[in-house]
């Protein structure tokens, strides 16, 4: 509800961004929006009177903010697409992030291969016995559309091929951890920042998804974490921007938050 209200709220004054001089407005990516939501913890704090406001999204909506210009920052797990490209956003990279993919802790089953992970989200694969499991029907969870790690999972693993249209479909990362917690035969995939005990990460090609595998390249379902702005930022804007690159909250914030800093590795990913 206060993002349909802080959405509604911009949209307002014929489309344009009439927000006050003394606001940041920060929208997308739920998999950013803790990093968004810390950094604008910190902002605040070094700049009396400024607010910063964050609301998640999704990358989709996020994007199309910025271009509509409702939006100061667009966060965005996934690359920019098709027509958003033509609009002259800015992509400033604020971390790396690797996709888990997760089942319940009760599934035997530790590792896959890409390819069958790709054929158990086309519905290709359709029972746990078909990769070392038991006998048990897969529940393959995915994520709507609007969901730039969907767009990462779909680009990176299925080769943008479809998904099986029998798949459960939730909002969020937290949903479907929480869908894979409760379900013994479900497999889903999540940012490995939220990865919790409650659910387990496979390896993917026999690795195991962790910052080192992320940063040596090794795991291979990687991916960057974005800003966009309509143009190179200025004023305040930049001045978050500039905070959220800064080796407080690289090292901290974005450590805390289960990604891995810009500064990690420069080869990008």
């Amino acid at each position: 509800m206060l993002s349909a209200a802080l959405l509604a709220l911009l949209a307002g004054c014929n489309g344009g961004r009439q927000h006050a001089a003394d606001q940041v407005i920060v929208t997308g990516s739920t998999t950013v929006q803790p990093i968004a939501e810390v950094s604008k913890e910190g902002f605040e704090k070094a700049h009396p009177g400024i607010h910063v406001l964050v609301s998640g999204v999704g990358s989709s909506a996020g994007i199309e903010n910025v271009i509509a210009g409702t939006s100061d920052i667009g966060t965005s797990s996934r690359d920019l697409k098709g027509d958003e490209a033509k609009h002259g956003l800015v992509d400033t990279p604020i971390a790396y992030d690797a996709i888990a993919v997760i089942v319940n802790p009760s599934n035997p089953v530790n590792g896959l291969t890409k390819e069958q992970v790709k054929a158990i989200f086309q519905g290709r694969i359709t029972n746990w016995k078909e990769v070392g499991g038991p006998d048990m029907e897969i529940g393959v969870v995915n994520r709507d559309e609007a969901s730039g790690t969907r767009e990462a999972f779909s680009k990176i693993v299925l080769d943008k091929e479809r998904f099986d249209p029998t798949a459960v479909i939730l909002p969020g990362t937290g949903q479907v951890r929480s869908v894979v917690a409760q379900a013994p035969s479900a497999i889903g995939y999540i940012s490995l920042g939220f990865v919790t005990p409650e659910v387990k990460a496979l390896a993917i090609d026999g690795v195991a998804p962790s910052e080192e595998a992320v940063v040596s390249g090794a795991y291979p379902i990687s991916r960057v974490l974005h800003f966009f702005t309509k143009g190179e930022p200025t004023g305040l804007v930049k001045e978050f921007v500039a905070y959220v690159l800064s080796p407080d909250v690289q090292d901290r914030v974005v450590r805390e938050a289960g990604f891995i800093p810009v500064t990690a590795r420069g080869d990008g990913l």
